[in-house]
């Protein structure tokens, strides 16, 4: 399958999870997000959801989350320190490399993914965003960091109907972390993870419309 074949395919996966209430376990809960999980059938992990209501329009919370060159994803999520397109294959659909920071007191050392990545909007409003792994000739693995790999992933930017400065955000997280960690570490570092995203990306989109 080519690379956008892939992002459409991934894409799909996403609307299939967004369908699919079976199965999923609350695992954390805080004022912005509820994140739940349920076994990936994608590969010896996890596949984990996150959702909450934050206080902006989908443009905003759009522009703070957008898989762009230069967008502002870098500057407010802890978990991403450098973002990269590689190779645009068309107006929706590039090829992109992600490096994250150390985490979890250091135990997980840097990492860093090589995706295909698509962007969407419907009908109703609604954006996504959707990703999974890919290989690229100008991304060999690197120095310094340990190649992770993303399996279908990506976020919803729901429109909630008659409150335009309001959006729900639907994501999914669905990652192989790599190397050779105690899946302790994975475990807690995930909820963790995904409760300090909606945190900082509700900061953002506030900053933003200041």
């Amino acid at each position: 399958m080519d690379c956008a074949g892939r992002a459409e395919a991934a894409a799909e996966q996403l609307r299939l999870y967004r369908r699919d209430p079976d199965g999923w376990r609350g695992c954390r809960s805080t004022g912005e997000v509820a994140v739940s999980w349920r076994p990936s059938a994608e590969f010896a992990g996890n596949l984990y959801k996150g959702e909450g209501v934050l206080p902006a329009s989908p443009q905003n919370v759009w522009e703070c989350i957008k898989p762009v060159a230069g967008g502002l994803r870098t500057k407010w999520d802890q978990n991403v320190k450098d973002f990269e397109v590689i190779e645009a294959i068309s107006d929706t659909v590039s090829i992109c490399r992600t490096t994250t920071p150390s985490a979890c007191m250091r135990i997980i050392s840097p990492r860093e993914f090589v995706d295909v990545v698509v962007m969407k909007q419907y009908e109703d409003g609604t954006m996504l965003s959707a990703a999974t792994n890919v290989e690229h000739p100008l991304c060999p693995p690197q120095p310094n960091f340990v190649r992770g790999f993303n399996y279908p992933c990506g976020c919803f930017c729901i429109p909630v109907p008659g409150e335009p400065n309001r959006t729900e955000l639907l994501t999914f997280f669905q990652t192989d972390l790599g190397g050779y960690l105690p899946q302790t570490v994975v475990d807690s570092f995930f909820p963790s993870s995904i409760s300090g995203f909606y945190s900082n990306l509700t900061k953002a989109v506030k900053a933003l419309k200041a």
